[in-house]
């Protein structure tokens, strides 16, 4: 691995743990315990481990196509170990059941165990059973067929809809969304206009399905579940006819027709790898008469839109651009500043909106306009006092301003809360070296290190106090 870490998964005393260890130096070395996993194995598996009341994804997967264990997706080339990838209810909706709502502290936060049930449910697509089970099954549950095409399509995209940007309605909660609902009501997803279906995205190809023929000439008619079974999936022997009738229920081809080959997505539906998750491929939903096996371009620029064709408000337009800006994009930064400013002015006298004033105070500081940033932080953290985008990034700007305590005030509750933010655990450390308290930086940088302890900065600044190489006082 790009790290030089060697990790062993093994079982003692019917618990199963992580280890890790550098080999080139053995200063790393620690070991953590998996409480639950997610994934049915199939494709793969994430392990979650817990450090105080904190919910995380190991740094390594199983990916099971390829029987082999990698670090998890986006971490292949990383030099440090992530120890700090958060398990939120966003991710656990698709994967579990019963989910926990996370503490309003931080997003990885649980009172308890995150879900109470591993895997999907019947509720996940059928809705509440209590009724259904009380009643011995007299009671039926949701007919998903029988709903609108909207909602019934909601039921299958709540999971497997991405985007390039998802924004969450003004007031909305993803988890809050239950089948039946329309889930247009509750996110906008947006992809960049000319995007080549999905972008080669592993897990979103509603959008592909969208450009595909088929469906603009099967309209409402063609759905998810009209060629997969949402309650099992064809075994090897059997995949290549199962899906092939499903071709031929819209197709009338004669069964002659390349009886060579009668597997349809061979020819039709390319599986090049996947952009953005290790070992996996993409099907291509675009359904085309000749495909190649190149792996699709992922667009990082251009103009967004939504898919589906939903609208969208300046609000919802401007935070998608947000977070193309949080990813280097500078155009978006732009137009996204240009859509909050306006969405802004719009929202005079509505409920407050700390998504907005965070996300433009932060393209106001990029742009070097601190008062605007400090002021559009403020009214962040107005409305939510655990906002740690807005609480370290003004923290920042008060300590440019020579406004020590107000930013030492400001990291500390940060810290505490959300102990992810190192930057915010990183800069208290600094401001209370500086301050003379060094025992307060060493324990500030102790609890960086619990999280993440392969974080140079924290090691750095930790051997340099404990040396004498960088003068904390006595304290």
């Amino acid at each position: 691995l790009a790290s030089g870490i060697h990790y062993r998964v093994f079982e003692q005393a019917g618990r199963i743990w992580l280890s890790y260890e550098r080999e080139t130096d053995g200063e790393l070395k620690g070991r953590i315990e998996f409480k639950y996993f997610l994934g049915s194995g199939k494709r793969g598996r994430t392990y979650l481990f817990e450090q105080q009341g904190y919910w995380f994804e190991a740094p390594i997967n199983w990916y099971a196509k390829k029987q082999l264990w990698d670090m998890t997706p986006n971490y292949l080339t990383t030099k440090e170990m992530p120890l700090t990838l958060l398990v939120d209810p966003g991710c656990l909706h698709c994967h579990a059941s019963s989910v926990a709502q996370a503490l309003s502290d931080a997003r990885n936060h649980y009172a308890a165990a995150p879900f109470a049930h591993g895997g999907i449910t019947c509720t996940a697509c059928h809705g509440d059973g209590a009724k259904h089970i009380a009643s011995g099954g007299k009671a039926k549950m949701l007919d998903i067929d029988a709903l609108q095409p909207v909602l019934r399509d909601s039921v299958c995209l709540n999971c497997h809809l991405e985007g390039q940007a998802a924004v969450l309605r003004l007031g909305k909660q993803a988890q809050d969304f239950v089948p039946g609902d329309n889930l247009f009501d509750y996110t906008l997803y947006f992809v960049h206009r000319g995007e080549s279906g999905s972008g080669g995205r592993a897990t979103s190809q509603y959008e592909a399905l969208l450009k595909s023929r088929c469906k603009q000439e099967s309209g409402d008619r063609l759905t998810c579940t009209t060629c997969h079974d949402p309650h099992t999936s064809p075994s090897a022997a059997e995949r290549v006819g199962f899906y092939r009738d499903r071709c031929l229920r819209c197709h009338n081809i004669a069964a002659k027709h390349h009886p060579e080959n009668p597997d349809c997505t061979a020819c039709h539906m390319a599986r090049p790898p996947s952009n953005d998750i290790a070992h996996e491929q993409v099907t291509d939903h675009r359904i085309k008469k000749r495909v190649t096996q190149d792996a699709l371009p992922l667009a990082t620029t251009g103009d967004l839109e939504v898919v589906g064709g939903f609208s969208a408000s300046d609000r919802d337009l401007g935070l998608a651009y947000a977070q193309m800006a949080a990813r280097g994009d500078s155009h978006a930064a732009a137009r996204a500043a240009e859509l909050l400013r306006s969405a802004e002015q719009q929202a005079e006298g509505a409920p407050r909106d700390h998504e907005l004033h965070a996300q433009l105070g932060f393209l106001y500081q990029v742009a070097g306009l601190t008062d605007k940033a400090a002021e559009q932080y403020r009214k962040a953290l107005a409305d939510d006092n655990y906002n740690s985008l807005a609480a370290g990034n003004l923290a920042l700007i008060e300590a440019g301003r020579h406004h020590i305590a107000e930013a030492t005030q400001l990291w500390e509750g940060v810290f505490s809360h959300d102990p992810v933010q190192l930057g915010a655990g990183l800069n208290l450390a600094v401001v209370q070296c500086g301050a003379g308290q060094r025992k307060s930086a060493l324990a500030t940088l102790d609890r960086v290190l619990v999280f993440a302890p392969d974080n140079s900065q924290a090691l750095a600044m930790t051997a340099e106090i404990r040396s004498g190489k960088r003068s904390c006082g006595k304290e």
